[in-house]
């Protein structure tokens, strides 16, 4: 499966709408670069976050999952506590096409401040705002800047389309805006 390129990756979000909005090249003056790269996509976090709290003693089973475990939190900067985490979602809508997968990784600033990006693949034809888990691993409260980079989304283009789509499935988390809490399907 080959990396798509810069021009590859230019062509499919302005002609299908594969990332929308569409930022055309790397902005990084004062900020954590977000846009087009060489070979993929620094995505930008929105100012909406989830924050993982114990205050309400809530258990967490991805079975049932209860949102009293979190508090909600809207700004420019999201403060996580300690050895804790946030889920928040990108700006971008993205679109996959058939036959591509995506796969997401942690920006070099915040990993280099012990601050780890966790998104699972995005499957063929999923779209939808990207929720994304924002680990803090240190033992001091960390920093996240909306609106600027969190990850990046490398685009791995397949011998030939998939013979079942996330889309053939209807997969749980299609077309979710905001963040997406875990359910079961």
């Amino acid at each position: 499966m080959p990396v798509m390129s810069d021009r590859w990756i230019r062509r499919m979000a302005q002609s299908h709408g594969m990332i929308d909005p569409f930022v055309e090249a790397q902005k990084r003056d004062g900020v954590i670069s977000f846009g087009l790269s060489s070979y993929g996509y620094d995505a930008r976090i929105a100012d909406e976050f989830k924050v993982f709290t114990n205050v309400d003693s809530a258990i967490v089973d991805p079975k049932q999952f209860s949102p009293q475990g979190f508090v909600d939190r809207r700004g420019p900067v999201c403060v996580i506590p300690p050895n804790s985490f946030a889920l928040g979602h990108t700006v971008e809508y993205v679109r996959v096409p058939r036959d591509v997968l995506v796969i997401c990784l942690g920006k070099s600033t915040y990993a280099r401040c012990g601050i780890i990006v966790n998104v699972t693949p995005l499957e063929p034809e999923w779209e939808g705002q990207v929720t994304i888990e924002i680990s803090n691993t240190t033992p001091l409260p960390a920093k996240i800047y909306a609106f600027e980079g969190i990850c990046q989304f490398l685009f791995l283009h397949g011998e030939a389309p998939c013979e079942t789509s996330y889309a053939d499935r209807a997969g749980k988390y299609m077309h979710q805006r905001g963040v997406a809490l875990p359910r079961l399907g």
